[in-house]
């Protein structure tokens, strides 16, 4: 019994080994066995028309690292698998997608990616992934070709124009540099859409292309430039021009916020403050001659104003006049200065006084008119003393010889 014992646990050890033994050789001699068949590819995607697409596609496969001349990446319809839209052999291809479709990743890295020009309408897919393994001769037998066709993309179609968005930050600010942004979402990064602007030098211009993941991205134009005050009010234009020949634009309206300046009340101020300055020098400077003037009369004759007022009374029209008897007295005081035996003749106009000095001490009676002929007139003032030889002889009562 004993004997039977020992040779049943040698017959077990003898298994275990035996399968250790193969584990080992296949996990080291076939990794065919530790590798997987998958493939990533994004779902759906959206085409715009005329314009072009590229589909994200990552695979692993079940040769391991091999290079790319021992793979054959194939891109199928997913109810027909004969119906290839991309094959490395043209005649392969169907008629209606050749020269439009080409892989753009390396299949040795397992980069499946394609790019699809030129959309149609029929272009909605969708579409599988195949790899095939190209088999020599010394290579250890393995599946040759496996299609994902649980992992495929389905395009959509977009007729519509795509517009460009503009974002500023802020409001622009006149003399200062301002920022505005111009971008359009895109499923072509390899043709990405060209951004032009209205205005702006190459220098004030830069762009950005950003992936927002599952085969979408974001092409940006930046344009920075300091707006002046002729700016304002005026418009902006985005212009988008995507492959194939479609474009699209989008304008917006600059309005300039000018620097706070106040030129507005300084110069007003300034010319109210010079016209007035100037106003008050002339005044100031007439006034001056006026005065000097006013000294100069004064020192030149002494009784100026003396005689200026005399006239001002004579004429005044209501002011009182002198009286007869403040004549006659200025009359006789007048005669009886004379020297003796001088002549005075009285002449028939009132102003004419002749004096003659002569031997002959006669003396002529003036005539004088009739009170009754010529009225009495008494409108003017005279002074007494004002040493003025007029006088009006209608106005004395006097016959006869003086």
């Amino acid at each position: 019994m004993l004997v039977l014992h020992q040779h049943h646990f040698r017959g077990m050890d003898k298994k275990r080994n035996i399968m250790i033994f193969c584990l080992l050789m296949a996990a080291t001699c076939c990794p065919v066995f530790s590798a997987e068949w998958k493939a990533t590819v994004v779902k759906q995607l959206k085409a715009l028309v005329s314009s072009c697409v590229v589909v994200p596609c990552s695979f692993t496969h079940t040769g391991g690292e091999l290079p790319a001349s021992k793979l054959r990446g194939i891109w199928h319809r997913s109810d027909v698998k004969t119906q290839n839209i991309y094959h490395e052999d043209p005649t392969k291809i169907l008629d209606s997608f050749k020269g439009r479709t080409q892989i753009l990743g390396q299949l040795g890295q397992g980069n499946c990616t394609l790019e699809i020009i030129e959309i149609k309408d029929h272009d909605n897919g969708p579409f599988c992934f195949r790899i095939e393994l190209v088999k020599t001769p010394e290579d250890p037998p393995t599946k040759e070709k496996f299609s994902f066709v649980e992992d495929c993309v389905d395009l959509k179609m977009h007729h519509d124009e795509i517009k460009p968005e503009l974002h500023q930050p802020k409001t622009p600010v006149q003399g200062k540099p301002f920022t505005i942004t111009c971008s359009v979402h895109h499923t072509c990064p390899s043709h990405k859409p060209k951004l032009s602007w209205t205005r702006g030098k190459a220098d004030e211009i830069s762009e950005i292309q950003t992936n927002m993941n599952f085969g979408n991205w974001r092409t940006e134009s930046i344009l920075t430039f300091i707006p002046e005050e002729k700016d304002d009010h005026t418009d902006l234009t985005c212009t988008a021009a995507f492959n194939g020949g479609l474009k699209s634009s989008t304008t917006i309206t600059l309005y300039i916020k000018r620097t706070e300046n106040y030129n507005h009340i300084i110069i007003p101020v300034t010319v109210a403050v010079g016209t007035a300055m100037i106003f008050g020098l002339l005044c100031i400077f007439m006034v001056k001659k006026y005065k000097e003037r006013i000294a100069e009369l004064q020192s030149r004759d002494g009784s100026m104003w003396n005689r200026m007022s005399r006239l001002s009374r004579r004429f005044r029209p209501n002011g009182p006049g002198p009286s007869q008897s403040d004549q006659r007295r200025s009359i006789w005081s007048r005669f009886s200065k004379r020297p003796k035996g001088d002549t005075v003749e009285f002449g028939n106009s009132p102003n004419n006084v002749n004096e003659k000095s002569s031997g002959e001490r006669k003396v002529f009676k003036p005539r004088i008119p009739s009170p009754k002929s010529q009225p009495k007139s008494c409108n003017y003032r005279e002074d007494l003393d004002d040493g003025d030889d007029y006088m009006n002889t209608a106005d004395l009562s006097v016959y006869g010889n003086i």
